[in-house]
Formats: structure tokens, C-alpha cells, sequence
């Protein structure tokens, strides 16, 4: 993406910083990035709790890190190998403050760190005719809030499965120490 640097793990691909995102981003110092997307990658890091950590380490305060994942409804997910995790809609609730979370709360001591969910989205499967009408309709109405996903989640995704989940994430930081001016 033009104005990102891109990470891979594979030469191959070219990318402008060669990392295995299972082990700590020392490419980039404390609070250095504005924005974080990751597109599909997450789904592939088994050291996903620590990959977090570092990703909330290097965004600066009030940065974004924008995740896009396969939700577990997804029926390829599984087909795919080296995939290690499947997402849902309250997967990056475990990583927020208890104030910062829907009704239904996920439990908060997997990590010190935290996270604001800034937004959730659904995009819903699109394979056929018949979920291509049902998604037009369907897909506005969940993503309306989180009460709606939870409800499409626990009710809906078995018959319209979602193809993947983005994410829009702030990093919780301490707020920084008053400087004193120069008299």
C-alpha cells in the first residue's frame, strides 16, 4: 500500500522489512507508527498474544491498527494450513479495558496491554445469487452495532457464514507525564 512499509516472512514477496511476526518487531522503536493494516495475516501468527503486544508497543498514541481476518464461519478457513487461529466478533474484546466493551464482557488478564475497539464489520460470503440478495440485505442491518453482530454471530452465521472480520483497534496508552515549561 503506497505510504506503508510492507512485512513478510518470505524473501520472495519483496518486502521492505524481512520479519517473522512470531518473534519482536526490533525493525520499529516505541510509538513510531501511525497505522498498522494487516490484511489476512493474523490468522497465520501463532504467537498472536505477543505479536499484539509489540503491534501496540510501536502505534503511536492515537494510531489505528486496522485487522482484517477470516471469521471462523468462513468454510475456506479451514482448508488453508497454515492457519493457526480462527476470529470472531469478540476476539480483540479479550485485549479491552472492561469500560471500553459491549454488554458481553471477555475476560482481560490474557495481557497487560490494551486495546480500544474502535469498530467491528462484518462482510458476509457472496458466493452464490441467493447470498449475494440476503448479504444486500443482511450485512447493513448486522453491522449496524455490536448487539446486532453478536445476534447475527450467535443466530445467523450457520446459514450466511462471514467471510471475514475488520477490525479498527487504538492502543491504550498511558497518558504522558505534564512536561514544565521554560519560564
Amino acid at each position: 500500500m503506497p505510504g506503508f512499509f510492507s512485512l513478510d516472512c518470505v524473501a520472495a514477496t519483496d518486502p521492505d522489512i524481512l520479519a517473522d511476526l512470531n518473534h519482536p518487531l526490533t525493525e520499529r522503536p516505541d510509538d513510531s507508527v501511525e497505522t498498522v493494516y494487516a490484511r489476512h495475516t493474523l490468522e497465520h501468527v501463532a504467537r498472536l498474544v505477543e505479536l499484539l503486544g509489540e503491534l501496540h508497543r510501536v502505534t503511536k498514541p492515537g494510531g489505528t491498527i486496522e485487522v482484517v481476518v477470516q471469521h471462523f464461519s468462513n468454510p475456506y478457513g479451514y482448508s488453508d494450513p497454515t492457519h493457526v487461529r480462527f476470529f470472531g466478533l469478540y476476539s480483540f474484546y479479550y485485549f479491552a479495558a472492561a469500560a471500553d466493551q459491549p454488554r458481553r464482557k471477555a475476560p482481560g488478564f490474557y495481557a497487560p496491554f490494551r486495546f480500544r475497539v474502535r469498530s467491528v464489520r462484518f462482510n458476509l460470503m457472496k458466493e452464490s445469487l441467493a447470498e449475494k440478495a440476503f448479504r444486500a440485505v443482511l450485512q447493513p442491518l448486522a453491522n449496524r452495532s455490536v448487539g446486532w453482530l453478536d445476534w447475527y454471530e450467535r443466530r445467523l452465521y450457520r446459514f450466511l457464514p462471514v467471510s471475514d472480520v475488520r477490525y479498527e483497534l487504538e492502543p491504550v496508552k498511558p497518558a504522558a507525564a505534564a512536561v514544565p515549561r521554560a519560564a
